[in-house]
């Protein structure tokens, strides 16, 4: 981890001004604190932060092409091991998102406009997570650990009745899929490619607005790309780097779990 006198944070704010008083709040209250980028969309997040490896990344959760949690979704599975994870401030003008589950495990959440009082807690809560890192020599994984669960804690739910049956146009005809017979959903661009034993058939939806609408008891998300159901796991293999990949009943493929979803395969 970098030393107390030389962290590095990154600002990711689309609203140049909130950007810019942000910046300008924490050279005035910590001014060791170098500010290495300040970026305005979701993309530029994962590419700046993997490139830059920031201390702390100061995270707005409503940006233009990938939000802060997808974002920060994204840079948790891309993370590199063995690398201290940023300490991640979400920042939002909105409480819709589950802040008491921040309240004991993020670095922070704060809201829109931060003031210096509320900035300056902030920052002392950043310097003693970083104070802990150092006296544990962690590798970020407790950080990580955090996010993920944060991450859980905020994925939308539904009350509506979970789909049963998955429409899929096929040419000039629709193929009507049980969804108990889907092995997985994968992730195409634009599309889902919905397997099963005998068969692949494109939707037009995305992962994100599937999720709310199947049963978590059946299906489980295991990468940012892939939704796989349970039934048809026949066993998760650990490689001698430590990922994991999942051997299915019924296709020859196996699937990647990445380090966000890591945990589900955990032995009870």
């Amino acid at each position: 981890m970098t030393s107390p006198s030389n962290l590095r944070a990154l600002i990711a704010e689309d609203e140049p001004i909130l950007a810019a008083a942000l910046l300008q709040a924490l050279q005035r209250l910590w001014p060791e604190l170098q500010i290495i980028a300040s970026v305005d969309n979701g993309l530029a997040v994962v590419e700046q932060t993997l490139k830059q490896r920031p201390d702390i990344l100061f995270l707005d959760i409503k940006m233009p092409g990938k939000s802060g949690l997808e974002a920060a979704q994204e840079l948790a599975e891309e993370w590199p091991e063995n690398e201290a994870f940023p300490l991640i401030v979400f920042v939002t003008a909105y409480d819709e998102y589950a802040i008491s589950a921040f309240e004991h495990a993020a670095a922070d959440y704060v809201l829109k406009p931060i003031s210096d009082a509320r900035l300056g807690k902030t920052i002392v809560r950043l310097q003693e997570r970083l104070q802990q890192r150092l006296q544990q020599n962690s590798d970020g994984d407790a950080a990580l650990e955090r996010l993920i669960g944060q991450l859980h804690n905020m994925q939308p739910r539904s009350s509506a009745e979970p789909l049963t049956m998955i429409r899929a146009a096929v040419g000039n005809q629709i193929r009507m899929i049980p969804i108990n017979d889907v092995i997985y959903f994968e992730a195409s661009d634009k599309y889902i490619n919905v397997v099963t034993a005998d068969s692949e058939s494109l939707i037009r939806t995305s992962l994100k607005e599937l999720l709310p609408q199947i049963d978590s008891r059946q299906f489980w998300q295991v990468h940012r790309g892939t939704i796989v159901n349970l039934q048809c796991i026949q066993m998760a293999i650990r490689d001698e780097s430590g990922k994991l990949s999942l051997k299915l009943r019924g296709r020859s493929e196996s699937l990647t779990v990445s380090r966000v979803f890591a945990h589900l395969f955990k032995q009870m």
